[in-house]
């Protein structure tokens, strides 16, 4: 006897970062070629050593740490990102209009619960977040895919096309997963604008603001000027997670900037689903706030890098093109005469590198998928960058 299965769930796709290391069973990696890794945006190391000295603390000294506390988060959590946001951005955000969530995931999961519902629709640009994707498919909303246009930037009028009675939201990543584009501040400021003229919610998911090449948080500037706008909160939704710049992934510490009507809404989905964040992740994400600015600029600087060692391995490496570049990824269309797919695949045996097809970033009609590939770089160094380049360099066409 089969139980019954949602039929939402059973539509939507197997975790792509899961699916992808099970083509590792059974591979090889000689010892003159280990595994290079490049599936997963995620650090790989620890936080440093200073936060995980005062989370410790907490979890020995603290006694609160270990209970329930606000489903919205720590008041001191959500001040301090107000305060910080509010500097950074220019504008003015409040703690009532910040909340705190497991994850960036949870985040969106928790804002959408309350913007759309079966039969509803979102506008997703191309490619896009598997994961946002996934959400939508498990609740029965429909993800409207937009292509995006050179540079992997999306375009307003474009989208304006795609806006029905059923439409609720439009959703950007910026800088993007997976397409590394930094959205120009125009290209923001023209989502916002028909947002708001159509009465739909614009979410911007700012994950990997940390990593924008084009501002320093620590010594002023933006990569953006919604929050300047003193009617911010009547559209926008910024999304954020303490995991990159913190090194925080096991703790799952995500955040919200919302409107404080619509985070009521979000408490109840958070209070049926977690009650409360992660204590201890947050008391360290609160001190990383406090304490790691230099640290994190550190970080950034080696992304940067990073990413001008990917940029220059590609511009040599013939027949590839580079699609974008920035933050944690390079997404790029390959000349081989199959699939992404069955060449991701193939790269695991022969060139002992692990990376994922552009199919598990776009509708599955797409054609563009089946040429494209995402390399989440951040977890290489120099040495890692010039070996991935020598692997594809030699793999026989």
């Amino acid at each position: 006897m089969t139980l019954p299965l949602n039929p939402a769930m059973a539509a939507t796709e197997p975790p792509p970062v899961m699916e992808a290391r099970r083509w590792l069973q059974g591979a090889t990696f000689p010892a003159d070629r280990p595994l290079i890794n490049v599936s997963q945006a995620a650090p790989v190391d620890p936080p440093p050593i200073a936060l995980r000295q005062a989370i410790a603390d907490a979890a020995l000294t603290n006694d609160a740490a270990h209970l329930y506390g606000p489903v919205l988060g720590l008041p001191e959590l959500r001040a301090e990102i107000a305060a910080q946001w509010s500097a950074a951005y220019d504008g003015t955000i409040t703690p009532d209009q910040t909340a705190i969530t497991q994850g960036c995931n949870q985040a969106f999961t928790a804002v959408m619960s309350t913007l759309a519902g079966a039969g509803d629709e979102v506008i997703l640009p191309t490619p896009w977040y598997f994961n946002h994707k996934m959400w939508l498919d498990m609740q029965g909303v429909k993800a409207v895919p937009l292509p995006a246009g050179a540079g992997l930037i999306p375009e307003a009028e474009a989208a304006s096309r795609l806006i029905t009675p059923r439409t609720r939201a439009i959703v950007l990543v910026s800088p993007n997963n997976p397409g590394g584009s930094e959205y120009p501040a125009e290209t923001l400021a023209a989502f916002r604008d028909l947002a708001r003229a159509n009465n739909l919610a614009l979410i911007v998911d700012e994950t990997y603001r940390d990593f924008d090449s084009r501002h320093s948080y620590e010594t002023g500037g933006r990569p953006h000027d919604l929050f300047t706008d003193p009617d911010w909160s009547d559209t926008l939704i910024q999304l954020y997670s303490f995991s990159k710049a913190y090194r925080l992934t096991g703790h799952r510490v995500g955040a919200i900037v919302a409107n404080a009507a619509r985070l009521a809404e979000v408490e109840k989905f958070l209070d049926t689903v977690a009650i409360c964040p992660s204590q201890l992740g947050q008391i360290g994400a609160l001190w990383g706030m406090r304490n790691l600015a230099q640290w994190v600029a550190g970080e950034r600087a080696e992304i940067l890098a990073r990413r001008a060692a990917m940029t220059g391995g590609f511009a040599a490496l013939e027949d590839w093109k580079l699609l974008g570049c920035g933050a944690y990824f390079a997404y790029v269309e390959h000349p081989y005469p199959m699939s992404s797919v069955d060449l991701a695949r193939r790269l695991v045996h022969e060139a002992s590198i692990l990376m994922l097809p552009g199919t598990m970033f776009q509708p599955d009609d797409s054609a563009e998928g089946r040429r494209q590939l995402r390399i989440a770089f951040a977890n290489i160094d120099a040495a890692g960058i010039a070996d991935l380049f020598r692997r594809l360099a030699t793999l026989r066409r």
